[in-house]
């Protein structure tokens, strides 16, 4: 997708705060046909996947709902929310069958949507878009969406990852919060000897172990070189990348992770870190929410910084991972494109906006004379951590072909359990396809 590394930075200077997009657990049901009932009202069907307990957008969606169908008595939705690795393989089903609901959440766009929006899947939205829509975007987040000049669908959030510390853990352990890799390694050997989990891992869902794996590279080989290896998968076999996968590996072997990480989802993941079972997680700030959330163990005692820089790396902690627009779009197959449209309009700029303020992200619409006094700390070090951003590279599973974004998640699996070397995992990372976005 357009403008992926430097959309979130012009939002940061128009809005200048950030958050967190809260993660997705538990499921509700619901259906997916589209129509009139009785009444003579048109019916529409939305399908999304934020129904955690402290997902902030779980809360705001149904009050969203309900006030645009008191409104809009002639346009009813009628809204599913599933848990996220369930929603994955249900819309996945829905959209290569062709029975998808009128509007649904996509998995932040790039590889996860470009085949069905090559395919014909999705509507789309254009024409339908006028300037006084685009005017109440933030900065650049028109040109973030497009898709070869095309518009599939409308910004909520963004979200970028960082390194989560449980400082209570941290002091009980006698370990210094990590700047560097050496450090890194420290605070591992530190928390060990305490009998402390150093870091935590839901790896059952593959894309957890990702997220260490890609920073890791990012940090030994910088933002410029991934990019370039996107483009040129030949360069994933060099020394740099070698050397990333040496570094995932010996932290693994050093015991920096969960021992179950390989049955750990990432929604039991979030639980153990929030209930101070672990004192490190890298994750998206959409987890800021659960972590503050007053159920939580750990709420007050956890401090968010940009993950440590190698002494030996060339990337910078300035170079952000994250970035990416997650939004909703609509079938092709509705029967009511032009409602759902107007639909997909309200709800991408209601929950943009409540959302933010409720803290659950960095909004991709003006949120002029809105008050954000009531922010959590977690959000505001977000925030901080953004504002220093000189480049950014989104979740490296949207910018991979769809197949080859499975082929990377299950690579670093096998790094992780020992089961290939640094080496080998390159040549097989070399072996996969060019990204087909425009970086």
């Amino acid at each position: 997708m357009k403008a992926l590394l430097k959309k979130s930075l012009s939002i940061i200077l128009a809005v200048g705060i950030a958050g967190s997009l809260a993660a997705c657990s538990s499921d509700s049901s619901g259906g997916k046909s589209s129509g009139k009932d009785g009444s003579g009202s048109i019916k529409l069907t939305l399908w999304d996947q934020s129904v955690g307990n402290t997902d902030p957008s779980a809360k705001l969606l149904p009050q969203i709902i309900e006030k645009w169908n008191s409104e809009h008595p002639n346009i009813q939705i009628e809204r599913t929310g599933t848990t996220g690795e369930q929603y994955k393989t249900k819309i996945k089903t829905s959209l290569a069958a062709s029975e998808a609901p009128d509007l649904f959440y996509g998995m932040g766009g790039g590889s996860f949507m470009q085949p069905y929006i090559e395919s014909g899947n999705v509507l789309e939205i254009t024409n339908y878009l006028t300037d006084d829509v685009k005017s109440r975007m933030a900065p650049g987040m028109s040109e973030a969406i497009e898709v070869d000049g095309k518009i599939y669908t409308l910004p909520v959030y963004t979200h970028i990852a960082n390194l989560f510390v449980n400082t209570e853990l941290f002091d009980k352990a006698g370990a210094q919060i990590p700047t560097t890799y050496t450090e890194l390694l420290d605070a591992v050997e530190k928390l060990k000897a305490a009998n402390i989990t150093p870091a935590l891992i839901g790896e059952k869902d593959r894309w957890p172990g990702m997220y260490w794996y890609d920073i890791i590279a990012m940090r030994q080989a910088g933002n410029e070189a991934v990019i370039e290896a996107f483009k040129d998968p030949s360069k994933w076999n060099s020394p740099d990348f070698i050397a990333a996968a040496t570094k995932m590996q010996e932290l693994a072997k050093a015991g920096a992770f969960n021992s179950s990480m390989f049955s750990m989802s990432y929604d039991e993941m979030l639980g153990a870190f929030n209930a101070g079972n672990g004192a490190m997680m890298f994750q998206a700030n959409w987890v800021n929410a659960g972590i503050e959330d007053d159920s939580s163990a750990v709420k007050g005692k956890v401090k968010v910084i940009p993950f440590p820089v190698f002494e030996d790396g060339k990337g910078k902690n300035t170079e952000i991972f994250g970035g990416a627009v997650d939004g909703f779009y609509v079938s092709s197959t509705t029967k009511h494109p032009k409602e759902a449209v107007e639909f997909l309009m309200y709800l991408s700029e209601q929950l943009g906006t409540q959302g933010f303020l409720a803290g659950a992200g960095l909004p991709s619409w003006n949120i002029d004379g809105l008050d954000t006094s009531g922010l959590s700390e977690l959000d505001k070090s977000a925030a901080d951590i953004m504002k220093t951003a000189t480049s950014f590279i989104a979740w490296w599973d949207n910018i991979l072909p769809a197949e080859s974004a499975e082929t990377h998640k299950n690579l670093i699996a096998q790094l992780l359990a020992d089961d290939i070397t640094p080496e080998e995992f390159c040549k097989q990372m070399a072996q996969l396809k060019p990204t087909e976005l425009s970086l």
